[in-house]
């Protein structure tokens, strides 16, 4: 018997349904058991959000300072034979509740174990991951795969329909030019893939060091991403620093700075990013084998090559 916990937060729920595809496969064997572990706060975030209350979350999210967290259901001591740690990316870094669970106790049971990480999000999850990579190893798990599925639309759209869908819960296109907020049903439906992918493999969990997804698509780095979200997250970082010298979330002065720093936030948006887009853009050709290198780095331990989807696809 094969035994595989999923740990997982979603507000939406589009996540659960995501990683619930890609599980379906396994969880129509006899041979397997699948334990599901909803990583719950003690105070639950809103959805939709307040814009006050979503902002007056990044400090600690992108410092990693965990909230408390509801008990697990299964053991900690318990052993599996694999673990599948879904999360959503906020403030470019891992949600809260992922947080508070990977820095208590019961984050024991993932060491040497084989994890595979499954985001989904925006568009812009690099420096997210790169902070699960570093709590894993600190944990001793063993990560051998990574499967990121993002927003429909181009980065200009979903710039628009997913605050849009965070702060009014309004999901739908619009406009005849804005696409549906969040994963596509399609993206979400196709998830399954890596679930058969995994089921033709799980005689080597206790042996390999991964990948077992390669050649499925389940991961895919855009280079103009990279600056950009550097750019971003040191913003988040040095700022998120200042208001927790403040004080705690909903303190009125922190608030009122935080106001400052949204104000400095959209300016930088509108005018830096763009800047910094086109300086990068020809820039590339300069870069280029630098920025393959850190491409491939990133995009492991899966990879986004594809030579293996026809036989894993419907």
């Amino acid at each position: 018997m094969t035994r595989i916990l999923v740990l997982y937060y979603s507000q939406t729920g589009q996540l659960t349904r995501a990683v619930q595809s890609m599980m379906a496969p396994l969880a129509a064997r006899p041979d397997v058991e699948i334990v599901w572990q909803n990583l719950e706060p003690v105070e639950a975030f809103p959805f939709p959000w307040g814009l006050m209350r979503f902002f007056d979350t990044f400090p600690e999210c992108v410092h990693l300072d965990p909230p408390p967290i509801k008990p697990v259901a299964f053991d900690p001591e318990a052993r599996f034979d694999l673990v599948i740690l879904a999360y959503q990316v906020w403030f470019l870094s891992p949600s809260l509740p992922i947080i508070a669970f990977l820095k208590s106790e019961a984050a024991r049971v993932i060491k040497n174990t084989p994890v595979i990480t499954f985001i989904a999000c925006r568009n812009m999850w690099l420096s997210a991951q790169e902070k699960i990579k570093g709590l894993l190893s600190g944990l001793g798990a063993r990560h051998i795969d990574n499967v990121v599925l993002t927003d429909q639309g181009p980065p200009w759209a979903t710039f628009i329909t997913t605050p849009r869908w965070l702060l009014t819960g309004k999901k739908n296109g619009f406009w005849g030019i804005f696409p549906p907020a969040g994963v596509s049903e399609a993206d979400i439906a196709g998830a399954s893939r890596f679930g058969r992918a995994l089921a033709d493999r799980l005689d080597l969990l206790h042996s390999t060091t991964g990948p077992l997804l390669s050649g499925l698509g389940a991961v895919r780095v855009f280079p103009g991403y990279i600056a950009g979200e550097k750019i971003a997250h040191r913003s988040f970082m040095i700022w998120g620093r200042l208001l927790r010298a403040i004080g705690r979330p909903g303190n009125l002065l922190r608030r009122m700075v935080l106001i400052l720093y949204i104000a400095f936030l959209v300016t930088m948006i509108l005018t830096v990013m763009p800047v910094s887009i086109l300086v990068r853009a020809l820039l590339r050709p300069l870069l280029k084998r630098r920025l393959d290198a850190e491409v491939a780095r990133l995009e492991a331990p899966s990879g986004s090559s594809t030579e293996r989807l026809a036989e894993y696809s419907v």
